[in-house]
Protein backbone atom coordinates (compact mmCIF):
# COMPACT_ATOMS: atom_id res chain seq x y z
CA UNK A 1 0.00 0.00 0.00
CA UNK A 2 1.79 2.90 -1.08
CA UNK A 3 0.54 6.13 1.53
CA UNK A 4 -1.90 8.02 0.34
CA UNK A 5 -1.00 12.02 1.35
CA UNK A 6 -4.38 13.77 2.33
CA UNK A 7 -4.28 17.28 0.96
CA UNK A 8 -4.86 20.44 3.06
CA UNK A 9 -7.53 20.26 5.97
CA UNK A 10 -11.09 21.54 5.23
CA UNK A 11 -13.14 20.30 8.02
CA UNK A 12 -11.72 23.26 10.38
CA UNK A 13 -8.22 21.91 11.53
CA UNK A 14 -8.67 18.35 10.28
CA UNK A 15 -7.85 16.89 7.25
CA UNK A 16 -10.58 13.80 6.36
CA UNK A 17 -9.50 11.26 3.85
CA UNK A 18 -12.98 9.23 2.71
CA UNK A 19 -12.82 5.57 1.94
CA UNK A 20 -15.51 4.31 -0.41
CA UNK A 21 -17.04 2.00 -2.87
CA UNK A 22 -19.01 -0.99 -2.96
CA UNK A 23 -19.64 -4.09 0.05
CA UNK A 24 -16.93 -6.45 -0.03
CA UNK A 25 -14.49 -4.41 -1.85
CA UNK A 26 -11.79 -4.39 1.07
CA UNK A 27 -12.73 -0.91 2.51
CA UNK A 28 -12.31 -1.62 5.95
CA UNK A 29 -9.11 -3.36 5.77
CA UNK A 30 -7.44 -0.80 3.71
CA UNK A 31 -9.05 2.48 5.76
CA UNK A 32 -7.44 0.39 9.46
CA UNK A 33 -4.03 0.08 7.87
CA UNK A 34 -4.29 3.81 6.39
CA UNK A 35 -5.50 4.96 9.82
CA UNK A 36 -2.69 3.07 11.02
CA UNK A 37 0.17 4.18 8.93
CA UNK A 38 -1.08 7.84 9.14
CA UNK A 39 -2.02 8.07 12.80
CA UNK A 40 -5.32 9.11 12.02
CA UNK A 41 -8.78 7.91 13.59
CA UNK A 42 -11.10 6.02 11.85
CA UNK A 43 -15.35 6.09 11.66
CA UNK A 44 -17.07 3.52 9.76
CA UNK A 45 -20.35 4.15 8.56
CA UNK A 46 -21.18 1.05 9.59
CA UNK A 47 -21.88 2.48 13.06
CA UNK A 48 -24.33 4.30 11.15
CA UNK A 49 -26.15 2.34 8.62
CA UNK A 50 -28.49 -0.69 8.42
CA UNK A 51 -30.45 -2.82 5.83
CA UNK A 52 -33.21 -0.78 5.75
CA UNK A 53 -31.32 2.75 6.36
CA UNK A 54 -28.24 2.79 3.99
CA UNK A 55 -27.56 6.10 3.94
CA UNK A 56 -30.20 8.51 5.01
CA UNK A 57 -28.44 8.52 8.69
CA UNK A 58 -25.80 10.64 7.43
CA UNK A 59 -27.15 13.95 9.20
CA UNK A 60 -26.13 12.45 12.42
CA UNK A 61 -22.47 11.84 11.13
CA UNK A 62 -22.65 15.30 9.99
CA UNK A 63 -24.32 16.88 13.38
CA UNK A 64 -22.76 14.41 16.13
CA UNK A 65 -19.00 14.65 14.65
CA UNK A 66 -17.61 15.96 11.33
CA UNK A 67 -19.40 19.32 12.81
CA UNK A 68 -18.23 19.17 16.17
CA UNK A 69 -14.50 18.27 14.70
CA UNK A 70 -14.93 21.09 12.17
CA UNK A 71 -15.48 23.61 15.33
CA UNK A 72 -12.64 22.15 16.97
CA UNK A 73 -14.48 19.93 19.61
CA UNK A 74 -14.88 16.10 19.68
CA UNK A 75 -18.02 14.43 17.94
CA UNK A 76 -19.98 11.79 19.56
CA UNK A 77 -22.75 9.41 18.06
CA UNK A 78 -24.40 6.33 19.40
CA UNK A 79 -23.08 3.13 17.52
CA UNK A 80 -25.08 0.83 16.00
CA UNK A 81 -24.29 -2.50 16.86
CA UNK A 82 -25.69 -6.15 15.85
CA UNK A 83 -26.89 -8.93 17.89
CA UNK A 84 -28.63 -11.60 16.00
CA UNK A 85 -28.45 -10.01 12.86
CA UNK A 86 -30.48 -7.31 13.73
CA UNK A 87 -29.31 -3.76 14.07
CA UNK A 88 -30.05 -1.95 17.80
CA UNK A 89 -28.73 1.34 19.59
CA UNK A 90 -24.82 0.68 21.30
CA UNK A 91 -22.32 2.13 23.17
CA UNK A 92 -21.90 5.88 22.66
CA UNK A 93 -18.39 6.78 20.58
CA UNK A 94 -16.17 9.71 21.41
CA UNK A 95 -14.09 11.37 18.24
CA UNK A 96 -11.28 13.53 19.79
CA UNK A 97 -10.11 16.05 17.33
CA UNK A 98 -7.77 14.61 15.57
CA UNK A 99 -5.28 15.79 12.82
CA UNK A 100 -6.77 13.30 10.23
CA UNK A 101 -9.76 11.54 10.70
CA UNK A 102 -10.34 8.65 7.76
CA UNK A 103 -14.36 8.02 7.36
CA UNK A 104 -14.55 4.49 5.56
CA UNK A 105 -17.53 2.75 4.79
CA UNK A 106 -20.52 2.98 1.56
CA UNK A 107 -21.16 6.61 0.89
CA UNK A 108 -17.97 8.22 3.32
CA UNK A 109 -17.21 9.99 -0.22
CA UNK A 110 -20.81 10.99 -1.04
CA UNK A 111 -20.91 14.19 -3.09
CA UNK A 112 -22.37 16.91 -0.37
CA UNK A 113 -19.01 15.97 1.95
CA UNK A 114 -16.32 16.25 -1.20
CA UNK A 115 -15.78 20.16 -0.19
CA UNK A 116 -14.96 18.93 3.07
CA UNK A 117 -12.56 16.18 1.69
CA UNK A 118 -8.89 16.28 2.21
CA UNK A 119 -9.05 13.04 0.02
CA UNK A 120 -10.87 10.21 -1.56
CA UNK A 121 -9.80 6.55 -1.69
CA UNK A 122 -11.99 4.20 -4.03
CA UNK A 123 -11.85 0.82 -3.49
CA UNK A 124 -13.33 -1.88 -5.94
CA UNK A 125 -13.37 -5.38 -6.31
CA UNK A 126 -14.57 -5.59 -10.18
CA UNK A 127 -16.54 -9.16 -9.90
CA UNK A 128 -19.71 -8.54 -8.22
CA UNK A 129 -19.92 -12.39 -7.27
CA UNK A 130 -16.46 -12.30 -5.59
CA UNK A 131 -17.55 -8.81 -3.62
CA UNK A 132 -20.59 -10.76 -2.55
CA UNK A 133 -18.92 -13.98 -1.58
CA UNK A 134 -15.96 -11.64 0.80
CA UNK A 135 -19.30 -9.74 2.30
CA UNK A 136 -20.95 -13.09 2.90
CA UNK A 137 -17.61 -14.61 4.70
CA UNK A 138 -17.45 -11.90 6.71
CA UNK A 139 -21.24 -11.39 7.19
CA UNK A 140 -22.50 -14.98 7.41
CA UNK A 141 -24.57 -16.83 5.12
CA UNK A 142 -28.38 -15.55 6.84
CA UNK A 143 -26.69 -11.89 5.45
CA UNK A 144 -26.80 -13.38 1.64
CA UNK A 145 -30.55 -12.37 0.64
CA UNK A 146 -29.87 -8.99 2.29
CA UNK A 147 -26.37 -8.30 0.99
CA UNK A 148 -27.57 -9.19 -2.72
CA UNK A 149 -30.16 -6.08 -2.25
CA UNK A 150 -27.62 -3.76 -0.51
CA UNK A 151 -25.33 -4.29 -3.63
CA UNK A 152 -28.46 -3.42 -5.66
CA UNK A 153 -28.84 -0.17 -3.88
CA UNK A 154 -25.48 0.86 -3.86
CA UNK A 155 -25.03 0.08 -8.19
CA UNK A 156 -27.99 3.25 -8.17
CA UNK A 157 -26.35 4.95 -5.69
CA UNK A 158 -23.09 5.02 -6.85
CA UNK A 159 -23.86 5.92 -10.32
CA UNK A 160 -26.00 9.03 -9.21
CA UNK A 161 -23.46 10.01 -6.53
CA UNK A 162 -20.10 9.60 -9.04
CA UNK A 163 -17.73 8.84 -6.00
CA UNK A 164 -15.49 6.58 -7.87
CA UNK A 165 -15.18 9.46 -10.75
CA UNK A 166 -13.95 12.27 -7.89
CA UNK A 167 -11.89 9.67 -6.36
CA UNK A 168 -8.12 10.81 -5.95
CA UNK A 169 -6.91 6.93 -5.52
CA UNK A 170 -8.17 3.72 -6.54
CA UNK A 171 -7.76 0.43 -4.84
CA UNK A 172 -8.51 -2.43 -7.15
CA UNK A 173 -8.28 -5.41 -5.10
CA UNK A 174 -6.12 -4.01 -2.61
CA UNK A 175 -3.53 -2.68 -5.29
CA UNK A 176 -3.41 0.83 -5.18
CA UNK A 177 -3.80 1.38 -9.08
CA UNK A 178 -3.84 5.22 -9.60
CA UNK A 179 -2.86 8.42 -7.91
CA UNK A 180 -4.40 11.71 -8.99
CA UNK A 181 -2.18 13.40 -6.78
CA UNK A 182 -4.70 14.61 -4.54
CA UNK A 183 -5.33 12.07 -2.20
Amino acid sequence: MRLVRPGPARLGRVRLIAVDGPSGSGKSTYAAELARELGAALVSTDDFATWDDPVSWWPRLVEGVLDPLAAGRPGRYVRTEWTGGRPHPGATVTVEVPEILVLEGVSAGRRSIAPRLSGLVWCAVPDPAERLARAVARDGERAREALLAWQAFERGWFAVDGTEQRADHIVVNGTDSSDNGHA
